[in-house]
């Protein structure tokens, strides 16, 4: 039983910073996709709610699980200020049990390491056992994530990476060539995918990053983008060449720029053929070897709250 006379945990930034060594932020989305599939958990679509006079708004990412006896909210605020806005996220965790609080968290590294275990998962279903040539477009701390999470999911021989902050920043260069022998640095978008098994997209833009014309049938290209108006970090037309996975079937398409856009020219939606909760329990078709593969996310509720849910875990041990 949960102790109720407890007070819930509160956690700062450097709090939940401190605990990610001990979090495994690949289990957890497992954990997550697979009671989603067994229809154990529930997923709403996100909300924006504007504030009055132009001040701003703040998207809420929802979450339940009975697998888990959990339910929460993630709250991620844009307010405008003079100069630069403030933007922040929180995640609260309640117990189904009591109906209680059990944290308070800041949000942010949660959401780059969830964002980046989201894309491993997809890694580990989608691309190709043998695949060996791995790029990265992009060079923040969400790409650096993205490899800490796939390392160990194939056997990779060459790791490319590519990003304009790269060219600008040696320290940065330094860093990316420090962290595995496989790294390389590519000059271009074009060159970092030549050949590759799998494209990491992991950027925060708003328009394409990378050509996907010469993509070659059975490449997987993965992609998060931001939440600008219908961004997309490849080009719609790809949706119609390639066979497309997401996060999550239900809320994605209505919200994914590139799928928007794709929807308005012809593609369908319902072609989409898996999401992350039926390639868990094994409820959709893999990949064909026949076309180019895309999945896309665009963050979940639930995952905020199952990320939320291992740091409980590790605060509590």
């Amino acid at each position: 039983m949960t102790d109720t006379s407890k007070s819930a945990i509160v956690l700062n930034a450097s709090d939940v910073a401190a605990l990610l060594p001990s979090v495994d932020a690949l289990a957890a989305m497992r954990a997550l996709f697979t009671e989603l599939g067994r229809g154990q958990a529930v997923q709403p679509s996100q909300t924006l709610t504007l504030f009055p006079e132009d001040k701003g708004d703040f998207i809420t990412y929802l979450g339940a699980s009975t697998g888990a006896d959990l339910f929460g909210a993630k709250l991620s605020p844009y307010l405008v200020r003079p100069g630069k806005p403030v933007i922040t996220a929180w995640t609260v965790l309640m117990s189904m049990e009591t109906g209680q609080p059990l944290m308070l968290c800041d949000s942010g590294e949660l959401t780059t390491e969830r964002t980046a275990a989201t894309t491993a998962l997809a890694v580990d279903h989608l691309a190709r056992p043998e695949a060996k040539i791995l790029s990265i477009i992009g060079s923040g701390k969400v790409a650096q994530a993205h490899l800490k999470h796939v390392l160990a999911l194939r056997d990779w021989g060459v790791i490319r990476v590519c990003s304009p902050n790269l060219a600008q920043n040696a320290e940065l260069a330094g860093q990316w060539q420090a962290t595995d022998s496989r790294v390389q640095l590519a000059d271009s978008a074009e060159a970092a995918g030549q050949g590759a098994d799998v494209v990491m997209l992991c950027t925060s833009s708003g328009t394409p990053v990378f050509d996907t014309a010469s993509v070659a049938a059975g490449t997987l290209v993965t992609s998060i983008s931001t939440n600008v108006a219908n961004a997309h970090e490849v080009d719609p037309a790809f949706l119609t060449t390639a066979e497309v996975y997401c996060d999550y079937r239900a809320t994605t398409p209505g919200s994914a720029g590139e799928m928007k856009l794709a929807a308005e020219a012809g593609w369908q939606p319902g072609s989409i053929r898996g999401d992350l909760a039926e390639l868990q329990v094994e409820a959709c078709r893999r990949p064909s070897g026949d076309k180019p593969v895309f999945f896309r996310s665009i963050g979940l509720g639930l995952e905020d709250i199952f990320m939320a849910r291992a740091v409980y875990d590790a605060a509590s041990a």
